[in-house]
């Protein structure tokens, strides 16, 4: 057997693994265990209230719910399955629970689709909660697809497959010249690149280099040739920022996928605000109208009746099919209409298993955050594909990945990652950014990128004022702050760390000029590596009397892990780096990729925060601290105190 189809048969095997562990860690959370503990791990939230109701785009029923009790996390979020149940005397079996998706999740509410065409009596009756429900559809369209591709019955995919693993060359033709309005040299080439390529390529986007931007001139391109396109991406915020990009070109995009699922500025690309705008939808809706009052007549005779009622019964329901059959007609013509219509479907990689593009083949798929992406949900749209283009950067984060095992063996490497090392020319680098300063930039450039990167003009106006450093490391090292691991979580805090941070923060911002903030709109992001130290700041900043300054500002701050930053920017960033310990154990503070999304988030200052005696001890950030030395950019705590 050849070796890649080893390779993907290992891949299969690792994936079963992350399912097994992913149900495993929802189980020990949900299973067997009181509403109390559910409420501790942030999956179920008990007692909320009902607070509206309304019928949304295509007939869906729409919930908003408000909890009661905030004092316990929160692991909802928008496109999750949730499950709503009462604890009420008599409502404890299966048939009073109602299951639908979440639009939107804030602190306190919950805006969902149910599942179901009215709100169940019981849901008014008190003491109603909502369990956060395990996903297995995902996992079995990833089996499957990885399935197909070891298969192969397709030569197509065959060949695709070949070419991604190695086993043949890619190929390109010879294709004139882009200077395209609006790109620099780099995106250009990068456009010329996706042009030529006759089976793969890809655009390595590192930080702020404009990917999106170039991605979107590359599509609008294949749309002006009357292409078939698919336009994909692991998450749903993802796809909906192309398809926002998209329809502001007027490109007709469609998106596909579960309304709740999408951003509500787009839903009016979704296939159901498409059939509700359509010309015949009016007809549509008399027709479904009919069968609802004919089935009502039908319904009104009662089983004593004699041959006479029955045959006139008969009539009804044979007319209620008739109309039925005229009314799935009709949703047809309106669908293909809106496909007829489209000129590129719009769908995260697992949506592209959809029954709605069943049996279509696209001219070129995009996949956008391709480096995010699981190898076995990379190859869901790629069954559909002549031609793929990946955009994305294997040296920021990759997929997350709950079974330790799994990642160890090779789970976390990506298709991206594999076919850019095996079949480089595939490849063309953007190499001009335009998010930070080339001293923000420069560390990075050095140690992922070969040095290949170049700030653009505009950021030499990226600093607060001319005396305003952009750098600095503030070293904890000897100040006997400690870190300490959460009882519950097990994750890593630092008390005295996150107070220092927050103080530094408020006089940094005092310093700049809080009305200088207001005045531009300049936002702040607040880093920091481990759940439990983010949490311990929101709370020091929004839940204490400490930093009332920092809370008047709460619109413009942002307290978030890592992974919770990744594709975004602020004006100010600082990173409690967190960890200060004897043994010089950092944990996964050793994932450099991780560390290199966090220190290029930073558009005008980035602030380092961390203990040089316990982080030094890594290669990685006994390199990263001399570059800070090197730009005089290294502080003591001590001159704080």
């Amino acid at each position: 057997m050849p070796n890649y189809l080893e390779e993907l048969k290992q891949g299969l095997k690792l994936l079963k693994l992350e399912w097994q562990e992913d149900l495993a860690q929802y189980k020990k959370k949900f299973l067997n265990t009181s509403v109390a503990d559910k409420k501790k791990e942030g999956i179920t939230w008990h007692p909320i209230l009902l607070k509206k109701t309304k019928i949304g785009m295509g007939e869906r029923l729409i919930i908003e719910v408000e909890r009661t009790d905030t004092s316990y996390p929160s692991a909802f979020g928008s496109g999750k399955s949730v499950s709503f149940y009462s604890t009420q005397e008599g409502y404890h079996g299966a048939e009073f629970r109602v299951n639908g998706v979440v639009n939107q999740a804030k602190k306190d509410t919950l805006i969902v689709t149910l599942q179901a065409d009215e709100v169940p009596d019981w849901m008014d009756s008190g003491r109603l909660g909502v369990d956060l429900l395990f996903d297995e559809a995902s996992y079995r369209e990833m089996e499957g697809a990885l399935k197909k591709v070891i298969q192969s019955e397709s030569p197509r995919l065959t060949e695709l497959r070949d070419i991604a693993y190695g086993e043949e060359n890619p190929k390109f033709r010879e294709v004139p010249s882009l200077n395209l309005e609006g790109l620099n040299f780099s995106q250009n080439l990068a456009c010329q690149k996706i042009e030529s390529a006759q089976d793969f390529a890809i655009v390595h986007g590192p930080p702020g280099t404009g990917k999106t931007t170039t991605l979107i001139a590359a599509i609008q391109q294949a749309v002006e040739q009357n292409l078939r396109l698919l336009v994909t991406a692991p998450s749903n915020a993802a796809v909906d920022l192309l398809v926002e990009k998209l329809v502001d070109r007027g490109i007709a995009t469609l998106r596909l996928g579960h309304p709740a699922r999408v951003e509500e500025k787009i839903l009016n690309q979704t296939l159901d605000a498409k059939i509700a705008f359509h010309d015949s939808y009016r007809d549509l809706k008399k027709l479904r109208k009919e069968t609802e009052s004919y089935l009502r007549l039908a319904k009104q005779y009662k089983r004593n009746f004699g041959p006479e009622e029955r045959a006139q019964r008969k009539l009804m329901y044979q007319e209620v099919s008739r109309i039925r059959e005229a009314a799935e007609q009709l949703e047809d013509y309106i669908r293909s209409d809106v496909y007829q219509r489209t000129q590129v479907f719009a769908s995260t990689l697992v949506g592209a298993s959809s029954h709605h593009l069943k049996g279509m083949i696209f001219d070129i798929v995009f996949i956008d955050e391709a480096a995010q992406g699981l190898e076995a949900a990379t190859w869901i749209p790629i069954l559909k594909a002549k031609k793929v283009v990946f955009a994305g950067d294997h040296c920021q984060l990759p997929p997350t990945i709950k079974s330790y095992e799994a990642a160890r063996q090779g789970l976390s490497t990506t298709l991206f990652e594999k076919i850019i090392h095996r079949q480089p020319h595939t490849a063309q680098m953007l190499q001009v950014q335009y998010r930070m300063p080339e001293s923000i930039m420069g560390f990075s450039n050095q140690h992922f990128y070969e040095g290949k990167l170049e700030a653009a003009e505009n950021t030499r106006s990226h600093a607060f004022s001319p005396d305003e450093p952009v750098l600095e490391w503030i070293d904890t090292a000897g100040s006997g702050y400690t870190d300490q691991q959460e009882a519950e979580s097990l994750s890593t805090f630092n008390p005295e760390e996150a107070r220092f941070a927050c103080r530094h923060l408020n006089d940094t911002i005092k310093r700049i000029g809080f009305g200088l903030f207001k005045e531009n709109g300049w936002t702040v992001g607040l880093i920091a590596p481990y759940s439990a130290q983010v949490r311990y700041l929101r709370h020091l900043i929004f839940e204490t009397y400490e930093f009332p300054n920092l809370k008047a500002f709460a619109d413009l701050i942002t307290i978030d892990t890592v992974d919770g930053f990744q594709g975004q920017e602020r004006d100010l960033m600082l990173i409690s780096l967190t960890r200060s310990n004897e043994s010089g154990e950092i944990g996964f503070l050793a994932d450099e990729r991780r560390m290199n999304v966090a220190i290029t988030r930073a558009k005008r200052k980035l602030i380092l925060i961390g203990d040089s005696s316990t982080l030094a001890q890594h290669p990685f950030f006994d390199e990263l601290l001399r570059y800070f030395e090197e730009k005089e950019a290294y502080r003591s705590v001590w001159e704080f105190m």
